[in-house]
């Protein structure tokens, strides 16, 4: 049932930050039910136990964010803050970085740069298994269907309704047992990626708890079916809160760092991350901004008439489409 009461609560940070940057990261993977990003806003649907609520986070100056809450959530503010990453000194973070030029001028370029975070561990790994392979927008879909399918509908509330929010995301107990393939159309081993997380969460509950150290949590997520490299170092650096994590793998990454001599690998990149620490996370999110301005600062090839029709892709997930879909799910 929902709970009415509300509560208004501000929540300072170390300028400056970049809200357009964050605002625009959560926009483009808000899971269709559970959260929406609209101008100014981003307000997603919680649940505590039976109780379920609405919270919504805006601007609130130069300085602060405001929070506001509808329902009996103690830990909102702390959740809030690790979502927007509200705790870090970007200043700390922008003259470490600064010591490699490149990043220097990408540090300049995008002051107060954030790691987003995820209100919620599980949550963040299930949306990150089902964006393994596919394009952002599709692991959008696909986790709007999750929940669509074993979801739990918010309970009608006139006084705290939020056009877009529906349902809230489908707890441990609903995904163990699902048959999440069927459901959503996808590959069974990744339908049971999601199950064995699920499981994970129940006999661990503190799988997904900040301050576990990179090596430690990388490990305890890798050894579950279906979390790779990438994907635990994904999961870490926003559920967990670790600065310094680096999927190093992520063609994104390479792609961004790419000059005349090349595209660097995975291992040279490791190695020039040496220098980021422990900063790396920020680093990653700096990459990611400039390969996608980049990218889209190509022109665009001409469009050509199709005279024959078209046929579906084959192996849909693989290819040039699976390597799109490493730059952050």
């Amino acid at each position: 049932m929902l709970f009415h009461a509300t509560t208004v609560t501000r929540l300072p940070f170390k300028v400056p930050f970049d809200w357009d940057g964050v605002h625009a990261y959560l926009a483009a993977r808000a899971i269709p039910g559970v959260e929406v990003v609209r101008p100014g806003l981003y307000a997603r649907s919680v649940a505590s136990g039976g109780t379920h609520g609405i919270v919504r986070v805006e601007r609130a100056g130069d300085d602060a964010l405001a929070l506001t809450v509808v329902g009996p959530f103690h830990d909102a503010a702390t959740r809030a803050a690790r979502l927007f990453d509200l705790d870090v000194d970007p200043g700390a973070v922008g003259t470490a970085l600064s010591a490699d030029p490149f990043m220097a001028g990408l540090v300049e370029a995008r002051p107060g740069m954030r790691v987003p975070g995820a209100w919620d561990g599980f949550e963040l790994a299930v949306r990150a298994i089902l964006g393994q392979q596919v394009s952002v927008a599709a692991a959008t879909r696909l986790a709007g269907k999750l929940v669509a399918a074993f979801g739990t509908p918010l309970t009608p509330g006139g006084a705290v309704a939020e056009p877009g929010l529906t349902h809230v995301f489908p707890s441990p107990a609903a995904l163990v047992d699902a048959d999440v393939a069927l459901a959503l159309n996808i590959p069974r081993a990744r339908g049971a990626a999601v199950r064995a997380v699920a499981a994970a969460i129940i006999a661990e509950p503190d799988l997904f708890d900040p301050g576990q150290g990179l090596a430690v949590a990388v490990a305890r997520l890798k050894a579950l079916r279906g979390i790779g490299d990438w994907t635990a170092h994904y999961v870490a650096m926003r559920a967990l809160r670790d600065a310094d994590a680096l999927p190093t793998g992520d063609i994104g990454l390479l792609r961004a760092l790419e000059d005349e001599a090349g595209r660097p690998s995975a291992k040279a990149l490791e190695a020039r991350s040496a220098a980021w620490r422990p900063w790396r996370a920020y680093a990653v999110l700096h990459l990611w901004a400039h390969d996608a301005a980049r990218t889209a600062a190509l022109p665009r090839p001409p469009k050509t008439r199709r005279t024959t029709k078209r046929i579906p892709e084959q192996g849909a997930g693989c290819g040039p489409r699976a390597a799109r879909a490493k730059v952050s799910p």
